[in-house]
């Protein structure tokens, strides 16, 4: 029987489902069942795109240039990423900060009349005349796809000409509608075309510690900090990373990742493909979910006995200081938003706090999440859980009929209804590992006590949905 290689697209994956509203309760119950259907939306407000993820996971590589091969628009998400790698650079403290070197192919209607092979060859011997870089991605798009430009043979051809390592990455948007399938695209890409299934020497203690570009400076840190502590070099890829560290992941003893759906097919593969052992647990936000992350990695290199001793100092220092946040917040109510590792690992952080889950937003439902909501159902009564990626009009209605004391997660649309809101999906700020939780705890309590910002930007901005739709059933486009 052939090997069944791992197409990049989540759902090719049993048990992933994407457009879902219930319970909490509910959710256990039916995936427990196997009754968790995949449904659709008979209208939906926008969609994440894979291309952006594919983008975003390699764009503070040094000496690389991102050649998209799509019409403009396609690249316009792309700015958080920017905005990311900017942000990132100063807090390394680079003085002359840079912007990533994006190229757009600018496919119009000639282009898809006639394919768009003579602008992608003029991109890329462009990036290698203006840049002379040691890396150029090529970016797959919908229309590039749908036209049936060959990307794989063109940039095969192109690699015969310059010495750049030119890597073609099939990130076309329709292929999936879980939005994380744009990271494993990425890898995909970069295991066939820079690691090659190439063994190298293990370099002892070293471990791969893969990080998407929303975790700041300081969470990296952080991270290197207790990896440190029980004697581990981190080789912190891909952001930040170069293509020498790429080069040097299959020399680590291990490999872990810092989000939950960042790396998690990659470590199948490099498992696969370089016998390197991973550690898949949680995103190390709180309490409870630092310690599973923090044993996890020790456990796959035998250092249980030396993690335990760590970990109780770091109890003993941080737990008095929780105290005192945690009588600032006690039965708050909260609805959280964010990626689907880090909003499962924000609802298990505010039990640090003693407040109360009201309603959970997260992109993706599996077999890992079904982990998460089992542990929270332990802890919280009753929440709604919507299984949306985006849909900004069903969280808008949730929160307005919940009215949370307060929002965590990508903040815009709850702040314009008055919400005191903290940002979670942030890379300028910590919110992980045992210093983390403690910045992002007093984060949450100052909105609390200063919601005067919140309040005064919805008396003064008007969300652009009708009054009625707020007496509706936020789940009502979801076709079961």
């Amino acid at each position: 029987m052939a090997e069944v290689i791992y197409s990049g697209v989540r759902e090719s994956r049993p048990g992933r489902v994407n457009d879902l509203g219930t319970t909490g309760r509910q959710v256990e119950q039916d995936f427990k069942k196997g009754c968790l259907k995949r449904a659709d939306r008979s209208f939906a407000q926008g969609l994440q795109c894979q291309q952006i993820n594919s983008m975003a996971a390699l764009m503070s590589l040094e000496d690389s240039v991102f050649v998209s091969h799509s019409p403009q628009g396609c690249v316009g998400c792309s700015i958080m990423a920017v905005d990311m790698y900017r942000v990132g650079q100063a807090h390394r403290g680079i003085k002359n900060i840079k912007n990533p070197r994006i190229i757009v192919t600018n496919i119009d209607q000639k282009s898809v009349v006639f394919g768009g092979e003579e602008k992608l060859r003029e991109s890329v011997k462009l990036a290698v005349e203006r840049y002379h870089p040691k890396l150029i991605f090529v970016y797959a798009s919908c229309a590039s796809g749908i036209i049936g430009d060959d990307i794989d043979a063109i940039t095969a051809d192109l690699q015969k000409e310059f010495d750049s390592v030119i890597v073609p990455i099939h990130c076309e948007g329709f292929k999936s509608k879980i939005c994380a399938s744009g990271f494993d695209a990425a890898f995909i890409a970069i295991n066939k075309y820079i690691l090659k299934k190439e063994k190298r020497e293990k370099e002892k203690g070293l471990v791969n510690l893969f990080a998407p570009t929303t975790v700041s400076y300081a969470d990296q840190l952080e991270m290197e900090r207790m990896l440190k502590a029980i004697d581990i070099k981190v080789n912190y890829i891909p952001f930040y990373s170069s293509l020498e560290k790429i080069k040097r992941i299959p020399a680590a003893e291990a490999s872990t990742s810092i989000c939950k759906v960042f790396a998690d097919e990659f470590m199948k593969t490099l498992w696969e493909d370089y016998e390197i052992p991973y550690s898949h647990t949680v995103m190390p936000i709180g309490i409870r979910n630092t310690d599973k992350w923090f044993r996890g990695i020790a456990k796959v290199l035998g250092k249980e006995d030396e993690v335990e001793e760590i970990i109780q100092k770091e109890h003993e220092r941080i737990e008095p200081l929780v105290k005192k946040i945690r009588s600032k917040l006690q039965g708050k109510r909260v609805f959280i938003c964010g990626g689907t590792g880090r909003s499962f690992a924000a609802a298990a952080l505010i039990d640090d706090f003693g407040m109360e889950l009201v309603g959970l937003e997260t992109p993706t439902y599996d077999e890992d999440a079904q982990v998460d909501i089992e542990y929270l159902n332990n802890i919280h009564k009753d929440y709604v859980v919507d299984i949306a990626n985006m849909q900004p009009f069903e969280q808008v209605n949730l929160v307005n009929k919940l009215k949370p004391d307060a929002f965590i997660g990508v903040p815009e649309w709850a702040a314009k209804l008055g919400i005191p809101t903290t940002h979670v999906l942030d890379g300028k700020r910590p919110t992980m590992g045992y210093d983390g939780l403690l910045y992002l705890g007093n984060k949450i309590a100052e909105q609390l006590q200063n919601p005067g910002f919140n309040k005064k930007l919805a008396q003064h901005v008007k969300l652009p949905y009708k009054d009625s739709w707020y007496d509706e059933d936020a789940f009502k486009y979801i076709e079961k």
